[in-house]
């Protein structure tokens, strides 16, 4: 099986350790065990939780505390429809592996996550590409997709809300792709990474799998809930999928790590604070990036309704990887370029880390446009 480079991911193993001012981190700003254990009351008590604790595999699918934490998140979902995993991208490309064969067609929006259509693509698939475009909000083109969505349609992909425009599709288009799927009988893949960091409401747009029969839900600890050490995900979805998901699962993960089970229940126990801390974190940060957009006569964007990230457009004559290298070089900012997300002409910025970072990363990208 040959399948292309992982764009994102080598750009930021490159980098991401050596830059001054990283704009390209993607998770809301990480927290401590100190700051975790405080917000759940058991800063004095985690060690007679830990102590008598066998490091045996533990629970092959989750634990049970963990998968019912899980289904809280969920208007729908009980324990036997949710499978942890290692973290998001271990769900993904275990739903990608399950369903995908050679020449099904499977339907994907672009930008989004690579291994949304590299994964699918290297199976052989019929690949299909919905191309998310700034006149549509970077939204998708339903009367496209509908286009797409033939009767052979095994599995359309959506990522919701969606890395790295920040786009964010409310209920009642979901339920417009919904429809769409349940034409053609498809099953709808959604990377819900983001989700709990909407502008609006309580922050938790609704979950495809709870809005179709067929819809599977992809998500973890990392992104909203500022845990990527964990690297702890979950699949949401109907028990024909997770069963058949947990055959496929046998020969790659065994099970999660027991202390990553634990803490990912103390976290989702008191996950009314830590989704609080990052919608404040990701409000805050997210004026102050639009703020320097309107005051940069060489940067536009459609401003994100959701997620850490965002995507900037330049008015610069320079292919998107030699502007982010040479930014690095002369400033120490870390951005993500256009050309790794298939968006050339791009600019992706994380924005949900530390405030200062953000400020001063952004004076020093406004250096650099200067003196360009």
């Amino acid at each position: 099986m040959d399948i292309k480079e992982f764009g994102v991911e080598i750009w930021m193993n490159d980098y991401e350790t050596t830059c001054r001012y990283n704009l390209a981190e993607t998770c809301v700003e990480s927290l401590t065990i100190d700051q975790l254990l405080t917000m759940a009351g058991k800063r004095d008590t985690l060690m007679e939780e830990l102590l008598p604790m066998k490091l045996t595999y533990g629970a092959i699918e989750g634990s049970d505390r963990l998968r019912d934490n899980v289904t809280s998140l969920y208007r729908k979902q009980s324990r036997e429809n949710i499978l942890i995993t290692h973290g998001a991208i271990g769900a993904n490309a275990l739903v990608h592996e399950t369903l995908v064969s050679p020449g099904d067609r499977i339907i994907t929006i672009i930008p989004t996550y690579q291994q949304h259509y590299s994964i699918p693509e290297s199976y052989g698939a019929d690949l299909k590409v919905l191309k998310l475009e700034e006149k549509n909000q970077f939204l998708p083109d339903l009367d496209e997709l509908k286009a797409l969505a033939t009767d052979n349609t095994k599995l359309i992909v959506i990522n919701n809300p969606n890395n790295p425009t920040g786009a964010l599709m409310d209920e009642a288009f979901l339920n417009q792709v919904v429809e769409i799927a349940r034409a053609c009988g498809a099953y709808l893949l959604c990377d819900e990474v983001y989700r709990g960091t909407d502008e609006e409401g309580d922050g938790y747009t609704a979950s495809v799998a709870d809005l179709y029969e067929k819809g599977i839900s992809t998500s973890s600890m990392s992104k909203s809930f500022s845990l990527a050490g964990l690297r702890l995900g979950w699949i949401a979805g109907p028990l024909e999928i997770i069963h058949a998901v947990a055959i496929h699962r046998d020969y790659n993960t065994i099970s999660v790590g027991m202390i990553d089970d634990h803490f990912a229940c103390i976290a989702l126990e008191c996950r009314d604070k830590i989704i609080a801390r990052s919608r404040d974190i990701c409000a805050t940060n997210r004026e102050i990036l639009d703020k320097w957009v309107q005051n940069e006569p060489l940067i536009s964007y459609i401003k994100p309704k959701s997620a850490t990230i965002a995507l900037l457009k330049y008015d610069i004559d320079m292919p998107s990887r030699e502007f982010c290298v040479k930014l690095l070089e002369s400033k120490g900012v870390m951005f993500t370029p256009g050309s790794v997300l298939e968006m050339e002409g791009y600019l992706r910025i994380g924005y949900a880390n530390s405030q200062r970072v953000l400020e001063e990363g952004l004076a020093k990208v406004s250096e650099f446009l200067a003196e360009l």
